[in-house]
């Protein structure tokens, strides 16, 4: 996948609309900004290169889902003060993102100026990909850079209206995004392993049909182990099995063993008596001895440190899911361990998926240590499973 990059924009003094992705978890309080600012962070790059360059720099987000009202809930500026703070440098919060006052602001802008235009969502012509307000976004600058790969799977006015207006490129983020995803899939180093763990088989099925043939060892953790251990005749308590899921988990486990593909299934778990942070009894299990009324909640030591050293012989490993209940700190452990395992490995590609993996390496503060960690859940998913993402498609070949 060739497409057109910032340095071959020519961006010099121009006015430049970026779409980032600043949809951080507002919910918890604009003191918390700082604790979940990883997308925040991740989009610095594209903007001190447009700095550099003595650009008027726009930046549009989306925030949570106002769906298509006002919402002051779901302003932008206690993330524009987070990004200025980031940056080092003021960073002016409109209070709209279309209209004459924004226009004017934005006619008014220095080299060097930085803007965040009020929240896309708050207009209904940004999920409907509504080509006025497209237009009306791209009239504001010169060219306009991709830079949120989150949401790169979504045909919105800001991903996929806005190229059809303006000169276009990937910014930095996005260009690594593609480049460090599309590089694991296509030209990896082996052997290459799959280390899927998360709730459900469901949400990665299209993932393991993408991967299976080109792996050579699968690892199975989180709520997915329980219905591929319950596939594989294992007594899985009273754990959620995903019941219309259990032909294809079988099926998974026949064509890997067909393959030549290595499958690496829990052989001990913790377990509780209840799906609670604080259960009554915890213990740790074989899993051909679950009992019954019991939750899996997440790998055991014996596994945790079984998977780390296995993974510590690949050359590439594609990482999405935690292999527990991660945000119940008693059942964090297996994730812990396998991330730590895994972490800085010398000579080892690193790659791990958007959403709850990349908010537990981050957690763990092992965000440096890993090749690269994605910014986007959903994205990275369908990257995963080799669809076409609309928000890259838009972008010109170079």
């Amino acid at each position: 996948m060739s497409k057109r990059t910032l340095s071959q924009l020519g961006v010099a003094g121009k006015t430049v609309l970026v779409r980032v992705d600043f949809n951080v978890p507002i919910e918890q309080g604009v003191e918390a900004i700082a604790n979940y600012d990883q997308r925040l962070r991740a989009t610095l790059p594209t903007i001190q290169y447009l700095v550099e360059r003595q650009c008027r720099i726009v930046l549009c987000s989306h925030l949570g889902r106002p769906r298509g009202k006002v919402d002051d809930g779901l302003r932008l500026k206690p993330v524009g003060d987070r990004l200025a703070v980031l940056l080092g440098r003021p960073v002016a919060s409109l209070r709209d993102c279309v209209g004459e006052a924004v226009t004017e602001r934005v006619a008014g802008m220095s080299a060097g100026d930085i803007c965040l235009l009020e929240n896309l969502r708050f207009y209904e012509g940004e999920e409907s990909d509504d080509d006025t307000f497209a237009a009306e976004l791209a009239a504001l600058a010169d060219c306009f850079v991709m830079d949120a790969f989150a949401v790169a799977h979504r045909a919105h006015a800001s991903t996929v209206g806005i190229p059809r207006h303006l000169p276009t490129a990937m910014g930095l983020l996005t260009q690594r995004e593609v480049e460090s995803l599309g590089l694991a899939l296509a030209e990896p180093d082996r052997p290459l392993a799959a280390l899927m763990g998360g709730a459900k088989v469901s949400d990665k099925i299209l993932v393991l049909e993408n991967l299976l043939s080109r792996l050579d060892h699968l690892f199975i953790g989180g709520g997915m182990a329980v219905t591929f251990l319950a596939a594989a005749g294992k007594p899985v308590g009273a754990s959620v099995v995903e019941e219309d899921r259990l032909d294809f988990a079988r099926d998974v486990l026949r064509r890997a063993g067909d393959g030549g593909i290595t499958v690496h299934l829990p052989a001990d778990v913790v377990a509780a008596d209840e799906f609670s942070p604080l259960p009554a009894s915890v213990n740790t299990v074989s899993t051909d001895s679950v009992p019954d009324g019991w939750y899996i909640m997440d790998i055991g030591a014996d596994t945790a440190d079984r998977y780390a050293g296995a993974l510590a012989g690949c050359k590439t490993i594609l990482w999405n899911g935690p292999m527990g209940v991660f945000e119940m700190e008693q059942f964090s452990t297996g994730t812990r361990t396998v991330a730590g395992g895994i972490a800085d490995l010398p000579g080892v590609t690193t790659v791990v998926g958007g959403g709850s993996t990349a908010e537990a390496v981050e957690a763990l503060g092992l965000m440096d240590k890993m090749t690269h960690v994605s910014t986007g859940g959903g994205a990275s998913l369908e990257f995963l499973e080799g669809r076409t993402l609309p928000g890259i498609a838009a972008i010109p070949d170079a």
